[in-house]
């Protein structure tokens, strides 16, 4: 038991370590330095008080061990006359308040290099993730995590910092006062012992709904993504009021979580004060009827020790507002190591340049405990155009994510060039292939941004771009824009027919200089005169570019090099056209006659 509370205690302090090292012992120094300040401002207080009161040269009275100060200064040949204590007083408290500032705006520094360093490694880790593992990820505890999970971190290193700054002022009050008066010191800290047992209830109470509201926001922006993505069905049929509904209930929910959150906070401030009160009155009744000392002799500890439980308190609200959001900590952690865990491994060798063939050799891929790909083997040369056709759910999209390097294979050998691909760093591959979708990815910014990925308008990229949107038939429609090139396109081009969409996700991947083109249905989602359209761009690509096609409509693929129909995970045909439909095929014949061609 011992042993966890150690543990208990050190983890959250090894966790901030861990992200902004030696700048947690700089804020503690920081700290300890304002505590000593203060105390020696607060020791002013008491020759004061016997100055004015005429006892001007008498030795002092009440101030224990710290009398030491007093008779440095008077070695110092300085004469405590009232001038020069309110000078020593006013020297010690500004420059407390230079320290203040400059500590404050240190923990700003700290906090921002904080957050900045958790999205940063946060963002990294995503885009390293396997494809595999990021498919089965929840995709509202990944925005959530990334966005509120992320502020909410920072609060907690708000009220961590300030927690820490307060013990620390608690410990220096604490030593000045037994320096000064140890019996009363021990009276007092006895008390502010006990009186920690009235908030032990609390802080169990938020920790727990921390972790709740934690748990209730990933739900939250789990449906809002699926709430917004599919809204034009949900509309459409009315289900929208079904996730309405649900969504409703997880507003109230987290709604109630914050309340509670709230309350107990407001709780802890409203029973401060007077705890701090009723332990120094219980204290002073003690100390001057009891044990029977005078008050003079106490009124400094007592100043020590005001400050000591009003840090002590302070704690006690920072901490548990520290708990209300410290549940963002253990799901921050606990998404980092599976983040980290799910990690692809890339390979040593660069593919500077890809020169002569992709093959697969015996290849398997399964999902889980079902076999998508069985014992494929196939070979794409360099700028060969080959098309996959099958049934909807017979392997080519896997194929496509294999041959892409999205996806390892569960048996068997992916070769490139002759060099299987898990000795490769994979980044090097993807940086050379174009991925055109039935559904492109177009961003909520320009035209040129889309297409360049953000470059920087030069003119070297604006040659480049020029010649990009006449390859991919674009230069009309760009002409034809009021912005031209900067005009910039809605949520995912809402503003854009099919076609234009269509031509902007080409001319990106074209704009890149890849060497191989990859598209999925890229034509299926178009109308009969846009297909005619970009089929006749794609088809002047032929022969500049490895081509790799998945295709329903069988029109798009009637000159491509090769033809594999896959069944099942396996390919049951091959061949160009013509071959397969002079061939004893009948399943692609069937297709071919299904689709009137």
């Amino acid at each position: 038991m011992f042993r966890r509370i150690i543990e208990n205690n050190l983890y959250y302090p090894k966790y901030y370590y861990k992200h902004i090292g030696s700048k947690l012992f700089i804020v503690v120094a920081i700290c300890l330095l304002i505590g000593v300040l203060d105390g020696l401002g607060l020791t002013m207080f008491l020759p004061l008080l016997q100055v004015a009161d005429g006892a001007m040269g008498e030795p002092l009275d009440g101030m224990g061990k710290l009398s030491v100060i007093f008779d440095l200064i008077d070695a110092a040949g300085i004469s405590l006359t009232i001038s020069v204590i309110l000078i020593f007083l006013c020297i010690f408290f500004i420059s407390k308040g230079i320290v203040v500032y400059l500590g404050n705006t240190y923990k700003i520094i700290v906090q921002q290099y904080f957050v900045k360093k958790i999205r940063l490694d946060m963002l990294h880790a995503i885009t390293n993730i396997s494809f595999r593992a990021f498919i089965k990820s929840d995709a509202g505890r990944i925005q959530n995590t990334m966005s509120g999970e992320v502020s909410r971190l920072s609060m907690s290193l708000t009220y961590y910092l300030g927690a820490l700054q307060n013990i620390v002022m608690v410990l220096v009050y604490l030593s000045f006062a037994i320096l000064i008066n140890a019996k009363f010191s021990i009276l007092v800290a006895f008390g502010g012992y006990f009186m920690s047992f009235i908030f032990k209830r609390i802080y169990n109470i938020t920790k727990r709904e921390s972790a709740t509201l934690t748990k209730e926001s990933n739900l939250y922006q789990g449906l809002l993504i699926q709430f917004i993505a599919n809204f034009k069905y949900l509309r459409a049929t009315q289900t929208v009021t079904k996730v309405e509904n649900k969504l409703e209930g997880q507003i109230y929910q987290i709604e109630r979580n914050n309340r509670k959150l709230g309350m107990l906070a407001s709780l802890v401030s409203a029973i401060r004060e007077p705890s701090m009160i009723m332990v120094v009155a219980i204290a002073i009744y003690i100390e001057v009827t009891i044990i029977g000392s005078s008050l003079s002799s106490i009124l400094v500890s007592l100043l020590f020790f005001y400050r000591a439980l009003n840090s002590l308190l302070l704690v006690q609200t920072n901490w548990n507002s520290f708990l209300g959001v410290s549940g963002s900590m253990e799901n921050m952690k606990d998404f980092q190591k599976n983040i980290d865990f799910h990690r692809e491994d890339f390979g040593s060798i660069n593919l500077s340049k890809f020169s002569k063939s992709l093959k697969l050799e015996n290849s398997i891929m399964s999902y889980d405990q079902t076999q998508v790909i069985n014992n494929i083997s196939l070979e794409i040369k360099k700028n060969e155009s080959v098309a996959f056709v099958g049934e909807s759910g017979s392997g080519k999209t896997t194929l496509l994510n294999v041959l892409s390097g999205l996806l390892p294979l569960s048996g068997g050998i992916y070769k490139i060039d002759d060099i299987d691909i898990k000795e490769y760093d994979v980044r090097s591959l993807q940086r050379k292939v174009g991925y055109i979708t039935q559904e492109p990815v177009i961003f909520s910014s320009t035209i040129f941004e889309n297409i360049t990925c953000w470059s920087e308008k030069t003119e070297e990229t604006m040659k480049r771009f020029n010649s990009i949107i006449k390859k991919a038939s674009l230069l009309d429609f760009i002409s034809s824009c009021d912005l031209k090139e900067d005009t910039v396109l809605g949520n995912n081009g809402i503003n854009l027919s099919g076609g234009q969409r269509q031509r902007i996700s080409i001319a990106r991947e074209l704009y890149k200089d890849v060497e191989i083109l990859i598209m999925d249905e890229a034509t299926s989602a178009l109308d009969s005169e846009t297909e005619r359209a970009i089929q006749k761009s794609i088809d002047s690509l032929k022969g500049q570019y490895t081509m790799i096609i998945v295709a329903h409509r069988l029109s798009t693929i009637k000159f491509v090099d090769n033809i594999f129909v896959i069944k099942n995970g396996n390919i049951i045909e091959e061949g160009n056209y013509e071959e397969l439909m002079q061939s004893n095929s009948a399943v692609f014949k069937k297709m071919v006659n299904l689709q009137v061609l």
